[in-house]
């Protein structure tokens, strides 16, 4: 198996919520692609002509790709969270810390019996995410 990352579907705020995560967690967008000037522009809609039909973020060795579903496919994300590993609890707070501005928290960052720092919500895009800092393994 060479690969196994998320794809994430928005409800139209594909673009505003890789160029947030791009910022948050450091990374570059590689793809943003959207109908216009693509062979599928005459095939769109003129209201989907700037959703974005693929994106790709890249950070560190990890990818994330999404898009903006079509209005009548979109559904509010439910049974899985993203979740995203850190080396340090100052980053994992950071990290849990923007993502929760405009978010539901479902549980505090704070430590736990398994994580240095370990911490559930939902961002402002409606995308869950669990945000970790695991324990150093004794020497």
């Amino acid at each position: 198996m060479q690969l196994l990352n998320p794809y994430l579907y928005f409800n139209g705020q594909c673009e505003e919520a890789f160029k947030f995560y791009a910022k948050v967690l450091g990374g570059e967008i590689k793809a943003m692609l959207s109908p216009r000037g693509s062979p599928m522009e005459k095939q769109t809609s003129p209201e989907r002509l700037d959703k974005i039909m693929h994106a790709r973020l890249v950070f560190g060795d990890k990818v994330l790709m999404a898009s903006d579903a079509p209005p009548e496919q979109y559904q509010t994300p439910q049974g899985f969270s993203v979740t995203i590993g850190v080396d340090t609890p100052a980053e994992a707070e950071r990290i849990y810390n923007t993502f929760a501005e405009g978010g539901t928290v479902i549980m505090a960052m704070g430590p736990t019996f398994f994580a240095e720092r370990f911490g559930m919500l939902k961002d402002k895009f409606g995308i869950p995410w669990m945000v970790l800092c695991e324990k150093k393994a004794a020497a």
